[in-house]
This record gives structure tokens, sequence and C-alpha cells, in this order.
């Protein structure tokens, strides 16, 4: 297993402290020290590379390996001999026991996406709807019904629903209100009001606790399933800078593979920095947002193609000269004025561009290089990377990822649930 331990390095933890630390207090910092390192490796890793990298002694591991495994936290692989001693037995997160829900809503479809432990995704449903200025209550009243038939067809496949995350393109305080969502019409709406929990607990016939119901940023969810490759596990890269693309433009910037939300959580509103005073008003009531150029509906309005277009057929209409090419160039344009500014202001060298921009990429590319080259200071010193996100609705898996990071931080809540 000396690959595994190569795997720990990065996520070396110093031993536990003990002192002024009651028995169960240290027992739950250490299952979540064990957790922890056993997630966060890039391939099953034995007690011994975990005993190494935490500082606990074998037996203490051995201990709280045993009791993550009979609570369906962690899963053992079938032996393997390394070298000269005893077999060494892989573990890795559980398959099909605790699973986490994310749910979305988007001006152009509501999702529900169950994941369990391992990242695997369970169960999934997308109904495609138009939402903007939608009536919230009734919105959430769908999507609850969406989100308890997701689990009850999936009853038999997990054992435990560790948490819900709900994903909305808006401005989201600290207690989970939708402040402000203006591609949905939304203002002042607190979501858990209208979702169900003890209703969703229920929903796949098992028994426990209702789940915590959480609310957070769709783009700050999006850019955490970027920035893991499952829960707990850190994916290639951790300090980026995320845009989200729909109707509207979100953003986030993620450092050491969390998403910087700021001090009240609103942090990487891109879509709403100013391209041009003088431009055309945005549905936030300002004039020359971002949105207003590089979002989907005013994208395919300047390219003169239906406001049904696929993202995939915009970007084939710009590869011959018309007005498709024009627009994608001037949002290439709108796109490399925004992230100038982002860069110039944060120091991110990284910035990856999701949702409707995936495919659009190549063509976007020329424009915005060029204006990163005029306005960025540091351009002479600084190559800053474009690069397409992932597709499938990443903002439905980092919202099931956040639930399950409760599981990985905190394991010794759900040893008596799963």
């Amino acid at each position: 297993m000396v690959k595994a331990m190569t795997a720990l390095d990065d996520v070396r933890t110093d031993p536990p402290a003990t002192v002024g630390v009651g028995q169960a207090a240290l027992r739950d910092q250490n299952l979540a020290v064990v957790a922890t390192l056993a997630f966060a490796a890039d391939e099953p890793v034995s007690r011994a590379a975990i005993a190494a990298a935490s500082g606990l002694t074998r037996s203490t591991v051995s201990r709280l390996v045993d009791e993550l495994l009979a609570g369906g936290v962690l899963r053992e692989l079938p032996r393997q001999v390394a070298g000269r001693g005893r077999p060494a037995t892989p573990l890795a997160p559980a398959r099909g026991t605790l699973v986490g829900l994310g749910l979305e809503v988007s001006p152009s479809y509501l999702g529900a996406r169950l994941v369990d432990l391992s990242g695997d995704v369970v169960a999934e449903r997308v109904l495609p709807a138009h939402l903007e200025r939608s009536d919230a209550p009734e919105v959430l009243g769908r999507l609850g019904r969406l989100a308890a038939h997701v689990l009850a067809e999936s009853a038999d496949d997990w054992t435990a629903l560790a948490g819900v995350r709900l994903a909305v393109p808006g401005l989201v305080d600290s207690a989970g209100r939708v402040l402000r969502a203006p591609n949905l019409g939304w203002r002042e709406v607190s979501p858990t009001d209208h979702l169900d929990a003890a209703a969703l607990a229920v929903a796949g016939g098992h028994s426990g606790p209702p789940p915590a119901v959480g609310v957070g940023n769709e783009a700050d969810f999006a850019a955490l399933a970027h920035a893991l490759d499952a829960p707990g596990r850190p994916a290639g890269s951790a300090n980026f800078f995320y845009v989200s693309a729909d109707i509207g433009i979100g953003g986030a910037c993620v450092v050491d593979g969390v998403p910087a939300r700021g001090r009240h959580g609103w942090a990487g509103e891109i879509g709403h920095t100013l391209v041009d005073p003088a431009g055309p008003q945005c549905t936030c009531g300002a004039r020359g947002c971002l949105e207003q150029y590089a979002g989907r509906d005013a994208l395919l309005a300047a390219a003169g193609l239906d406001l049904e277009t696929t993202a995939e057929a915009l970007a084939r209409a710009a590869r011959t000269p018309g007005r498709a090419q024009e627009a994608v160039a001037q949002a290439g344009r709108a796109l490399g004025v925004a992230i100038s500014n982002v860069v110039n202001l944060i120091d991110v060298d990284d910035v990856v561009l999701g949702g409707q921009f995936v495919p659009l990429v190549p063509a976007l590319r020329p424009a915005l290089e060029e204006e990163l080259r005029r306005r960025v200071l540091a351009a002479p010193w600084l190559d800053v990377t474009l690069r397409p996100g992932e597709g499938g609705l990443p903002a439905l898996t980092g919202a099931a990822f956040a639930a399950l990071g409760d599981v990985v931080a905190g394991p010794s809540a759900w040893l008596q649930v799963a």
C-alpha cells in the first residue's frame, strides 16, 4: 500500500490534541480524522496508511475503522499483498448506504440528484421548465414532490438520507434565505419554509431524523463539484474561478478546494458586474451587466436564433461567419472584460467556464483571451488558463457533495443511523 500512503501526504493531519477533551469528544474527533483521510485518498487506503498519516496508533485506527464499517461510512475491499508482511485490507467510501440529495431550481429546469458516499449517482430526475418570474411556493412545492419521487423510486438502493442542499441562482444569506434571484423573479424567499424535511425523510420508507436542508448559490455548488472528485476527495485543481452560465451568469472563487462565499455569502456575482454603463438594462435593474452580453437568452437573441436553441447548436452556428459568430465574439469580449477584473482583483490564474459556456469555449476563446492580454496588469508574467467545466448540471452534484461533506467531517452522528 505504498502508493496509497503517498495519496495521503497532502492531507496529513497532526496528532489529535487531548488536553481538556472528554473521551466522547476525542472519539468523535478521531473518527473525523480517520474518515477524512480515507475519503481524501485517491485510491483505497489501508489502516496502516491512515495510522501513519494521522499519528494515531494502529490499534486506535483499527477500532475506529470498525465503527465506520459498521455504520456504513466505509467499506472493505479484497485484501492485497504489498511486499512482506500481512496482507493489507483496502478501505474505501461505502456505497449504497448514506446518501446526499442535491436539488436545484433553475430558470430552465427543476432537478434532483441522489449521490452516495462513493460519489456514485443513485438516482436523479430533471424536469425542463420555464421558471422566469415564477411563484416561489408553487415551484418549491413541485420540487419537493420531485425530490420525494426520486427518493421513493430508489429506496432499495440506500439506507439513510444524510442531508439535502438546494441550489438557487441568486443571493443567499447565511440563514438560507434567497434575498434576490432576478432570473426567477424571487425576492426574500425562505425555501425551507416550503420544503418539508420530515416528508423527505420518510419518502423512501426509511426511519431516522429529518435531514438538514441547506440552501446555497448555484455557482458555489457547481464550483464545489469541480473542486471535488467525490465527497471529501479533492480534484486536481484547488484554486480557480468558476463561471456558471445559463440565462444568468454566476461565479465562485475556489480557494484551497472551498468556494469563498464572502462575509455575507454573496461573493462571485460576476454576471452583474459592469461591462458597459450605457448597455442594455438587466433583470437586476442596472445597465450593461455581463449577463446582457453573455447570458443564454442575450446571446441567442444577438445571434438571431430561437431561445430554445441549445448551446451546442449555437457553437455549431458560430463556426461560420454571420450573426451567431459575431454574437459569440461579443460575448467573449464582455467575458474578457469581466474576467480581467476578477484576475486583477484576486490574482487567480485558472478560470473554468461552465454551464452553457462549455461547448462555446473554443468560439469564445479568441476574443476573451485578447481582452485578458489587454486588461490584465500582470499579463506579461501571468498565464491565465481558460478551460471548459464539466457538463451534466454540476450544481446538483455539488449540492449532494455538500450534504455528504457533513458525514465526512462528523461521521459519529451517523453511526447509529445508517
